[in-house]
């Protein structure tokens, strides 16, 4: 949940429970160019064992950038079944992180709300693996 208020103008408020301001989540567009968003399509997706929350490791097929790994916890809404070819966004050019044990390459994108826990955005069309979004 959002709240904000207003103080010479600077917003300042919380999402979902992290304090911010406005005027620290302004970034340019040259920013966002930096930032690659892609689609692809959800290959596997197994129970991480050694994850503190629940969380699946996924293998996603991004088309020419290849199958990559990721860590979700996005257990809350999605069994494993649900998830096999789902198609997916994500960020593919963060660095490699390690995610109680995963190698995690990609950042799958979600909407994150109070009562519903992680919801997946995706496509409201089949597309390509791999294409862009901008």
């Amino acid at each position: 949940m959002s709240s904000w208020i207003s103080s010479k103008n600077i917003m300042l408020g919380t999402v979902n429970g992290a304090e911010c301001s406005q005027e620290a989540r302004v970034i340019t567009f040259e920013d966002f160019k930096k930032i690659e968003i892609r689609t692809g399509t959800i290959l596997s997706a197994a129970l991480n064992p050694k994850a503190k929350k629940p969380a699946y490791v996924l293998e996603v097929d991004f088309g020419p950038l290849g199958k990559k790994k990721s860590s979700a916890q996005i257990t809350t809404n999605y069994t494993t079944e649900q998830l096999i070819g789902k198609q997916i966004v994500a960020v593919t050019n963060f660095p490699k992180k390690n995610i109680a044990g995963v190698e995690s390459e990609v950042l799958i994108l979600g909407a994150i709300g109070d009562l519903k826990g992680v919801i997946l955005l995706e496509p409201t069309h089949p597309v390509e693996n791999g294409a862009s979004i901008g």
